[in-house]
């Protein structure tokens, strides 16, 4: 199993590693099924094994860990744009669509609340939660909100998830060792704060 996280370690420091993350990331937008955040731990798992974390030594592939997250974070926000930008020029078909779904209604309506209260931690919260980001950023464009109060909340969110996924590859890699073991530790707790989020995202404002 070390052996082989060893291996692929070693691709990170190939270019393409960065693309296949950044699309991965950026299209799951749009499809929220695909496993962004599974990848992105999996490939700091794999930059670990080669920067030595798992032993105690001195990382020597930092940046490659930082161009890992900044990749992810950027990719988040362009996701992000992309579908708040199509949302907005959606028009009366995209609203109809919205009016038909309970879901989207709700999160109009949460979403509108928060940001006219300067509240826009629920955008960063969403980006945790299944297919919440894709809810907030369509919903987001299709009530017009403005692109000053909705990019900063993006960026603060696609900022965190990124931090948040890098460091569970990274630090369950130097705690349990380069092992899929440690990737799957990770995992579950990337998915365990997805649930959390849905929870506190689903209870009634007071």
């Amino acid at each position: 199993m070390l052996d082989g996280f060893w291996d692929v370690g070693s691709l990170t420091a190939a270019p393409w590693i960065y693309v296949v993350v950044g699309v991965s990331v950026l299209l799951d937008v749009f499809v929220p099924v695909l496993p962004s955040g599974v990848l992105v731990i999996t490939a700091a798992t794999a930059a670990a094994a080669g920067s030595g974390a798992a032993t105690g030594q001195v990382p020597d592939d930092v940046p490659d860990i930082l161009a890992l997250t900044l990749c992810a974070a950027t990719a988040s926000v362009l996701g992000d744009l992309v579908a708040y930008r199509l949302a907005r020029r959606g028009g009366a078909r995209l609203d109809r669509a919205i009016a038909r779904s309970r879901r989207l209604r709700s999160a109009q309506e949460r979403l509108g609340a928060a940001l006219a209260r300067g509240g826009g931690a629920l955008v960063v919260l969403a980006r945790f939660a299944p297919a919440g980001r894709s809810v907030v950023s369509l919903s987001a464009g299709a009530t017009h909100r403005s692109t000053r109060d909705f990019l900063p909340w993006s960026a603060l969110a696609g900022l965190t998830w990124a931090v948040y996924s890098v460091a569970l590859g990274y630090l369950g890699a130097h705690w349990l060792g380069t092992t899929w073991l440690a990737a799957g530790v990770s995992v579950t707790a990337l998915f365990g704060a997805g649930a959390a989020a849905t929870y506190v995202m689903r209870r009634k404002p007071a």
